[in-house]
C-alpha cells in the first residue's frame, strides 16, 4: 500500500522527531510513504479566527498537494477534523468541490489508519514507562475518533496506563483559546498534569501534537518531572 503523509505545522516546527516516528511505524507496517515537500499549514487557525479568505487559500493549496487519490495519513486529528468538518463551508459547490470531497474521504489519522485500515494493533514496541493518555477534543468531536490510540498503547510491551481522573475538559489548548483565556487554559493544563503525577505517570501521551505542545510548555515552565510523547513515538520505540 502507498500513502501520502501529512506533517502538521506543529510537528514540522517543534517536534520533527514525531514525523520520523510516524514514518518508522508506517514502514514497519509495510506501507510505502510519499511526502510533498511543499506542504505547510491546513489553515485551521485562520478559519477559526474568522480569516476565511486566508484559510481558503491554504485549503486550496492543501487540496492540490494531495490530489492523487492516495490515502493521506496524518499525526494530527485536529487538522483532519477541520478538513472533514469545515471544508464544506469553504469549498462546497465551488471550483474545488469534487477535489475537497475526495480529500475528505481519503484522510486518516494515524491510529485510525493503523487499527481500522491495516487492522494492526501490535508493532513489537517496548516502552517501560507509566503513561497517562490525554484524549484530544478535536479527535473525538470533529474527527470522530473512538479508542484506537488506547488499543495500540495497550499492546506496547512494558507500558503501564495511568487513568486521568476528572479531566473531561481536555488540555486547554484549542489554538488561540490558550492565548485569549490564559488563566483557564493554564488551570486545565495544571489539572491534567497534577492528575498524571498523582497517578505515578512518567509520560503524558496524546495523538495530537497541539495538545502536547501546550502541556509541554506548562510542564517546562513549572519544572515538573514529566515528559510528553506522541502515540507514534511510543509505537516506534524499541526498533
Amino acid at each position: 500500500m502507498e500513502v501520502d503523509i501529512h506533517i502538521p505545522c506543529v510537528i514540522d516546527q517543534f517536534y520533527p522527531e514525531m514525523g520520523f516516528s510516524m514514518l518508522k511505524v508506517l514502514e514497519k507496517a509495510g506501507v510505502t510513504t510519499h511526502y510533498h515537500e511543499g506542504q505547510t499549514c491546513c489553515g485551521q487557525l485562520a478559519f477559526v479566527e474568522g480569516f476565511w479568505e486566508e484559510a481558503k487559500i491554504l485549503g486550496e493549496k492543501l487540496i492540490t498537494e494531495f490530489s492523487n487519490n492516495r490515502m493521506v495519513v496524518s499525526a494530527s486529528p485536529a487538522c483532519l477534523g477541520y478538513i472533514k468538518s469545515h471544508f464544506d463551508e469553504l469549498f462546497y459547490n465551488g471550483a474545488y468541490h469534487n477535489e475537497y470531497r475526495q480529500l475528505q474521504r481519503n484522510v486518516f489519522e494515524i491510529t485510525d489508519f493503523l487499527v481500522n485500515v491495516l487492522n494492526k494493533t501490535t508493532f513489537g514496541a517496548t516502552f517501560n514507562h507509566k503513561v497517562a493518555f490525554v484524549e484530544n477534543c478535536a479527535a473525538t468531536r470533529s474527527y470522530g475518533q473512538k479508542n484506537e490510540p488506547l488499543q495500540l498503547l495497550r499492546n506496547v510491551h512494558g507500558l503501564t496506563l495511568v487513568n486521568l481522573e476528572n479531566c473531561e475538559d481536555y488540555c486547554g489548548f484549542s489554538g488561540m483559546f490558550a492565548n485569549r483565556f490564559e488563566p483557564i487554559a493554564v488551570a486545565m493544563s495544571k489539572q491534567v498534569v497534577e492528575n498524571a503525577i498523582n497517578g505515578g505517570a512518567e509520560y503524558l501521551v496524546s495523538n495530537d501534537p497541539g495538545c502536547l505542545l501546550h502541556l509541554d510548555t506548562y510542564i517546562k515552565k513549572q519544572a515538573i518531572p514529566l515528559k510528553i510523547a506522541h502515540v507514534v513515538d511510543v509505537l516506534a520505540s524499541g526498533y
